[in-house]
């Protein structure tokens, strides 16, 4: 084990030796929770998008001891998600835990304002809610949606044994929002398709459940990533910007959350020992932002 495995909460013995596949593996807060389910003793298929990111993460866990390979997958892609499992059936084994973590947001689905106002409609400059393009918004929903069924559709596949029941710990984990208990301003396409995710948990849950694979979600709050940093911290004063000094005052832990406070309830949801009983559930992780009336 890596000498990084101290710094977990706990180490769920039941993940030893099994298959994880975190896509969107490449990101900031997808590597960290790949890490630890690498320290937690599973075997990683790291994808992403981007074939260097989706390698240089499977490599920073293979310097850390762990057995991992990072390969190039659209998860918009039915057939490269399959070429994708098959060569991690081949390499690594059968997927026993699936970490759904692509996702994201795009400019085209989001409104210049937090609301609409008399005189906005003369002002050109403005991307009020009439000129939100449909295939921006069709781009997120997608991503976040689709990308989270059509994975679960190749890898589920894979925890199922010839007799069609699945493999003991067989597990779902997706990545819903905040934004999906309390859509947030200006972005109404990633609300809508984060609230179409945890939807699709409860859903996948109990069309599961009689074959033994759990599927849960988290929910993060704010936390800083490559895609929002510059929507959250001012580029030159290095300070948060007027929309991010208002979600860390709306948030009553008062800051952003860290990487690695997701790790603790990713690896209870991931573990049958842990959660054997918990299915469906979406679990906030965001300082109480959902909780806060803002009184």
């Amino acid at each position: 084990m890596s000498a990084l495995t101290a710094a977990l909460p706990f180490q769920p013995a039941d993940l030893v030796d099994k298959v994880a596949v975190v896509t969107g593996g490449g990101g900031v807060l997808c590597a960290e929770l790949a890490a630890a389910l690498a320290q937690c003793g599973m075997k990683l298929a790291v994808l992403d998008l981007n074939a260097q990111a989706a390698e240089q993460a499977a490599a920073r866990l293979r310097t850390q001891g762990a057995r991992a390979i990072g390969l190039a997958a659209d998860v918009l892609n039915r057939e490269s998600l399959e070429m994708a499992a098959q060569q991690i059936q081949l390499e690594l084994g059968p997927c026993s835990l699936l970490l759904n973590g692509a996702g994201g947001n795009h400019p085209q689905g989001t409104t210049s304002k937090e609301w609409l106002e008399a005189g906005d409609l003369a002002d050109s400059s403005l991307t009020t809610f009439f000129d939100l393009d449909p295939k921006g918004i069709e781009f997120v929903f997608n991503l976040n949606y689709l990308g989270t069924l059509l994975p679960t559709q190749v890898f589920s596949r894979q925890m199922l044994t010839a007799e069609g029941v699945a493999r003991p710990g067989s597990s779902i984990l997706n990545i819903s929002s905040m934004n999906a208990f309390c859509p947030l301003t200006k972005i109404p396409a990633y609300s809508g398709a984060k609230a179409a995710v945890s939807n699709l948990t409860q859903w996948l849950a109990v069309h599961f459940c009689k074959v033994g694979i759990r599927v849960n979600a988290i929910a993060p709050g704010f936390f800083l990533t490559a895609q929002n940093h510059r929507l959250l911290i001012d580029s030159e004063s290095g300070q948060p910007t007027a929309r991010a000094q208002k979600i860390i005052e709306h948030t009553p832990m008062g800051r952003f959350g860290e990487a690695h406070e997701l790790i603790g309830t990713t690896l209870w949801l991931a573990s049958a020992a842990a959660s054997g009983f918990v299915n469906g559930v979406v679990v906030p992780i965001d300082g109480g932002f959902a909780a806060y009336s803002g009184v």
